[in-house]
């Protein structure tokens, strides 16, 4: 069974970066296009509201929302199974449940909260 776990999120200031990672268990990690989603706070129950934030493919071949390019970094280490994203220069617009997808499986989800 594939597992996905997140960590790196919580509080930043505006201007503030964060990096969180995302491993993956139980598959072969380096076949496959992982994605980073984000929902905001208070829309948990829509899920509709979830946007894509970045993805990397299995060439690294990446792509970005609009709202995060030139400031969000998405990554992968094969060997250790693992995505990252690393956010710089963040907005308050940013926070929210942050959450990795791989193969169809998602993880728990993390949450990044920018505020002052």
């Amino acid at each position: 069974q594939v597992q996905l776990r997140e960590s790196g999120g919580g509080l930043v200031q505006p201007g503030g970066s964060l990096r969180l990672s995302c491993v993956v268990a139980g598959s072969v990690f380096r076949i496959n296009t992982v994605r980073w989603y984000r929902q905001p706070p208070g829309t948990e129950r829509y899920l509709e509201q979830r946007e894509l934030v970045a993805q990397i493919t299995r060439d690294g071949s990446t792509n970005y929302a609009d709202s995060v390019k030139g400031r969000f970094t998405i990554s992968r280490d094969n060997a250790k199974n693992t995505a990252y994203l690393y956010m710089d220069n963040m907005k308050p617009e940013d926070s929210g449940t942050y959450s990795c997808w791989y193969q169809a499986y998602w993880g728990q989800g993390i949450q990044v909260t920018v505020s002052s």
